[in-house]
This record gives C-alpha cells, structure tokens and sequence, in this order.
C-alpha cells in the first residue's frame, strides 16, 4: 500500500441529473483509495450545509478528512457542469470559494513528506493563498505529478509552466498539450514531437497524454508506450481523466510496467466513462474484462 496526497479542490459537481461529488484532485483520492492505496485529501470546504454534506459524501466513499479544512469566510464550491450530445462536459466554476483559501498546515507538510506521491493539479493555482500553500508542500513531496486541468479563465501560461516545472510526472489531454506548446512557440503538431519538446522545456521525462476514446500515450523515461482505447459507450466524460491518472500512477508506484500500467489506466478511464458521475463503483474484475477485450 503506498501513500498518496492529493491537493485542490473538493466540490459538488451540479450535473443536469443532480449534484455529485468531485473536484479532480478529489476523484483522483477517491480512485486511488478504491485501487487499494492510502489517500487523502488536502482542501477546504466551507462551514454550511453544502460542506457538511460533501464531508458526509467524502466518508461514504471511503475518503477521511484528516486534511481538509473548515473555512468560516468562503462557501463550499458548486461548479455548474453541461454535458453535449457526446456526453462531454463543460464547467462553470465560481469564485471565490473554500479550496481558494487552503491555508498552510504543519500536518498537511508531514503527510507530504511522509507520502510516495503528492498530486496536484493548475485549478487550485487561481487562488494566490492555495498556489503559496502548493509551492511550500512541493518543496517537502518526494514524487510530484501534476494533472495539467486548463480551465479558462483560470489560469495563466506563466503558472502552468511553473507546476510544470515542478513537477516529476504531468499529464495532458491533447488539446492542453498543443495549447502550451502553441504558447511555447512549437509549431510541430507530430504528438511525440511536442511530447519530447515538453520534456526538454520542463525537465521532466514522464509525461503522459490522453487521447479520449483513442486511448492514451505514455513518454517514460526516453520510451514511448500506447494504448488505442477501448471502446465504450459513454454516459459522461466528468472524472474518467482524473481515475485514469489515479490508475496510471497507482500502478507505476506500484512497480508495475509502464505498459500494463498505461493499459490498465486505460480500462479504467473508459469504464468510468460508461458509467454516470465521476466515482462510480468498479472491480479490478470489471476492469481485467475490458483489457481482455483489446488482447483478443
């Protein structure tokens, strides 16, 4: 069992079919916590109802709110989220909020010192105080990895390039990684090729890229590793990136090659996407199934 801390925003995803528990870094936790690891959580939720519920909800899933934070000033964060005809969402984020304001906590840096992996992603670097409180937790993680979550208008290229900067492992979608190799000025759309130009630009050689239904690309020390996808049909596409990084570095923590752990992440993403919500229920069974399907 490794252990795994988590940074940023915990929320009530407001889907068209109801509320649902999230916040990337959150799915990740959760994700991480039901592949059989010890995660947790560092965030803030406001002091109203709309917290104690999440609190309440973060529990039922087998989450612990050791390190998240009460705030008496800001709400508990509701983000407003549409789905097309694809299944595919769109974000409405509010702020101020709690997770904006996580503070710095001498229990919060012991966790990260003591943890195989501090996760983070760029939404909680809006806020100058939890982007402070983040840079002071990265000086004491031992294994970085930041879930690159490009949200407008939340976010500058400058701060995406110093959490990537910080970082041992990032992961992108397509579309964020030719956004910030755009900004960079590579013209280059060859995916391997901007891969490759983000490593040399960050100092990082993990980087990996998702692909939606077209599976996923994984840059692991100087080799490349695929997985085509698997196909599924999707309810909604809210939490299946942030079960796939759980996934994904879960098993690379684990010792697991790069190849079955980039194959596994991948079932997993695509089961999550057939199913509503961002944490739903799965089995290592359920997931075994799907990976059987592409080796047959």
């Amino acid at each position: 069992m490794k252990s795994i801390i988590c940074f940023g925003e915990v929320l009530w995803d407001m889907l068209p079919a109801g509320k649902k528990l999230g916040g990337a870094p959150l799915n990740v936790a959760l994700r991480a916590q039901s592949l059989g690891h010890n995660a947790a959580m560092i965030s803030s939720i406001g002091n109203d109802g709309a917290g104690v519920e999440l609190a309440e909800e973060i529990l039922s899933h087998g989450g612990t709110l050791a390190h998240i934070q009460v705030n008496d000033e800001f709400a508990t964060s509701e983000v407003l989220v549409e789905l097309d005809e694809h299944g595919t969402a769109s974000y409405e984020i509010r702020m101020p909020c709690a997770w904006d304001h996580i503070t710095l906590q001498e229990q919060d840096m012991e966790a990260v010192n003591n943890a195989d992996a501090l996760i983070y992603g760029s939404l909680v670097a809006r806020s100058d105080v939890s982007m402070r409180t983040l840079f002071s937790l990265l000086e004491k993680a031992t294994y970085k990895v930041f879930d690159v979550n490009l949200r407008p208008p939340h976010y500058t290229p400058e701060r995406i390039m110093s959490l990537m900067k910080a970082a041992d492992f990032v992961k992108f979608n397509d579309e964020e990684l030719y956004e910030i190799c755009t900004h960079l000025g590579m013209d280059e759309k060859e995916l391997e090729a901007c891969i490759r130009f983000l490593s040399e630009q960050t100092g990082t050689d993990q980087i990996c890229v998702t692909l939606g239904k077209d599976g996923a690309i994984l840059f692991y020390n100087e080799t490349f590793y695929y997985n085509p996808g698997y196909k599924v049909t999707v309810a909604d596409t809210v939490g299946a990136g942030d079960s796939f990084l759980a996934s994904i570095i879960s098993k690379l923590l684990d010792g697991v090659n790069p190849q079955d752990a980039i194959d596994f992440a991948c079932a997993v993403g695509s089961i999550v996407a057939s199913k509503r919500g961002a944490n739903p229920e799965l089995s290592n069974e359920e997931v075994l199934r799907m990976i059987d399907t592409r080796k047959g």
